[in-house]
């Protein structure tokens, strides 16, 4: 149920181990306030699925991970990729076009357009994401006893790529010292110390989205914020955060690094599209033309797609689910997604891939095989399901080292590796494991 990036997956690891699905998705026929459009495994917020560096970051080992598996997404991603430094970033149209003809020409895959409204008999995966209609979401509430959470999650503006001023803003990533252009994935939009903080005043006083009175309780989540609730943290907190200059020196100043820069990424594969890194944001839309306009390089920018807020919905997953993602209370009921609280695309990607395989396993008659809980994939799952420390309420997680366990005592070393050394072991260990899995659930 639902044909984003988790039901996608999950319906491509079932129909490849020769098992029926019935794949059934909404839209177009009924949308949510995010998406756009009706095709499978749409990115709605952004383009990019994060760090490709499987050596030292943690969604790069995520990603390295489901490639050995072989996923379909992440197959699909790496076709359609676009520059962006050291991330995995995508043509978001070819992405979801290439995902859903690959799905629609499998003979063992039957596509249903159309609301579910009653959960069906018989082996499910519920994938329908964070904006789950109200008539699912019912359901699921009364499945599961009415415990799920609610958070906001916000959406970063795009602009057209020909309406930036190249005379004020430059291209280069981080630490490219030459920022010439030749390496740059990155647009950089530099801002004085007093242009910083004019911006920062802007957002403070600038009018907002109201939220109704069942909204206003429910908590963002922290790797998501909106640029105008950062800075409600505190005046320099961007300067740190998302706007901070660090690694980027700007060639028309004779390489001077400035007080603070904005950030701009390639949203196709054209390049005529770009993302605001991290300007995630609920500004009311004429505000948000107005007070980005204030940034140099971006005065007469023209926008694609403004930013908005939604409410995404999540189950208490450590309370409802077993280690296989099935519903305790209903075990033929299994989830998938950001409804599971995993955050972010890859994510998703990875407990779809989770959820296709179990279920394959009980349907073929086979022992469901864990994957190792060093590994990526079964760090983000013993996130979702083992529950957190007493006291502490579950909220959801991107892929992170601080979700890995920790290392084995290493014999004859009297001082134990920490930071990048400790993530790099962590890593190498999680891609060996994987190997030794990958060979085991192909038997």
């Amino acid at each position: 149920m639902g044909a984003g990036l988790a039901g996608s997956e999950a319906a491509w690891q079932l129909a490849k181990r020769g098992i029926n699905v019935e794949l059934r998705e909404m839209r177009p026929l009924k949308s949510s306030p995010a998406h756009k459009t009706e095709n499978f495994a749409e990115l709605v917020c952004s383009n990019s699925l994060r760090s490709d560096d499987s050596e030292m970051n943690a969604v790069g080992v995520m990603h390295e991970e489901l490639r050995k598996c072989g996923s379909l997404l992440m197959e699909c991603a790496d076709k359609t990729k676009v520059p962006a430094g050291g991330a995995l970033a995508v043509d978001r149209e070819a992405f979801s076009k290439m995902v859903q003809e690959q799905l629609l020409a499998n003979p063992l895959i039957d596509l249903k357009r159309g609301e579910v409204t009653t959960i069906p008999e018989g082996q499910v995966i519920i994938a329908s994401g964070p904006l789950t209609s109200d008539a699912l979401t019912e359901q699921i509430s009364t499945l599961t006893g009415g415990e799920h959470l609610h958070f906001f999650d916000a959406i970063a503006p795009v602009v057209y790529a020909d309406s930036v001023d190249m005379t004020k803003a430059w291209r280069q990533s981080r630490w490219d010292k030459d920022g010439d252009g030749s390496v740059g994935d990155y647009i950089n939009c530099p801002l004085s110390k007093d242009e910083y903080y004019a911006f920062v005043d802007a957002l403070l006083e600038a009018e907002k989205v109201e939220f109704t009175d069942w909204e206003k309780e429910t908590p963002y989540f922290d790797g998501c914020l909106p640029i105008e609730v950062m800075a409600q943290r505190g005046r320099d907190t961007l300067a740190f955060g998302p706007m901070k200059p660090v690694g980027l020196y700007n060639p028309h100043k004779d390489g001077m690094r400035e007080f603070a820069v904005v950030q701009l990424r390639n949203d196709n594969l054209s390049g005529s599209l770009l993302n605001i890194v991290g300007f995630q944001t609920k500004l009311k839309m004429g505000e948000q033309k107005r007070i980005f306009r204030m940034i140099p390089g971006l005065e007469n920018a023209e926008f694609a797609r403004l930013g908005t807020v939604h409410r995404n919905t999540f189950l208490n997953s450590p309370k409802l689910l077993d280690k296989t993602l099935c519903l305790k209370a209903k075990p033929d009921v299994r989830f998938a997604g950001q409804i599971t609280g995993c955050e972010g695309y890859v994510e998703s990607m990875a407990t779809g891939f989770l959820a296709g395989l179990f279920t394959a396993f009980e349907v073929l008659g086979k022992e469901v095989a864990l994957p190792p809980r060093t590994t990526a994939l079964g760090s983000i799952l013993a996130h979702i399901t083992e529950g957190v420390a007493e006291g502490v309420s579950f909220q959801p997680s991107n892929i992170n080292f601080g979700l890995f366990p920790e290392l084995d005592y290493i014999e004859g070393v009297k001082k134990q590796p920490r930071g990048k050394d400790k993530k790099r072991l962590q890593a190498a260990r999680a891609l060996r494991d994987i190997d030794e899995w990958v060979t085991k659930i192909a038997k």
